[in-house]
Order: structure tokens, then sequence, then C-alpha cells
């Protein structure tokens, strides 16, 4: 035998009926506390921090290489420079 019983009722009714307690203040001043310090982070946070944040960590380390290459290319540019300008005087 099968017994089939459709309730209409509201979250807060159901709650009531089964005795749960109502959390519905303490969710919303949970929620109203989340929002103040999610906006005091973003508030605090800069655009370059933001973006390292989300920038993976070979995309940093591939502007560290080139950065590095770059330095070794301009300072074996000058130091080349230096050696000739000797030799032709």
């Amino acid at each position: 035998m099968k017994v089939h019983i459709d309730i209409d009722c509201t979250p807060e009714e159901a709650r009531a009926l089964f005795g749960l307690p109502d959390v519905q203040p303490m969710q919303n001043a949970l929620m109203k506390e989340i929002e103040v310090r999610m906006k005091k982070a973003l508030a605090a946070m800069e655009p370059e921090a933001l973006v390292k944040t989300w920038l993976p960590v070979s995309i940093q380390g591939f502007e560290e290489w080139q950065k590095f290459i770059w330095s070794r290319l301009t300072g074996r540019a000058k130091g080349e420079s230096d050696s000739r300008k000797g030799a032709d005087d």
C-alpha cells in the first residue's frame, strides 16, 4: 500500500511544522557582515595586486624571464660598444 501526501506550505510554515528554529535573522546578520568585509577587502586591494593575484605564476615567471633577457642584451650591447671604442682608438 502506498500513501502519497502533498503538503503545500511556505518554508516558514514547514519549519514551524517540524519544530525547526527560524534562522532568517541570523542569516541576514551574517550576510550583512560578509558584505561589509568584502567591501573593505575590495577597497583595500590595488589594481596591481589584483592582477598579480589573478595571473598564473607561469605568466609572471615569463615576464621576469623577459626582463632578465632584456637586461642581459642591453648590458652586453653596452659592453661591446665600450670594447670597440677602446680597440678603435
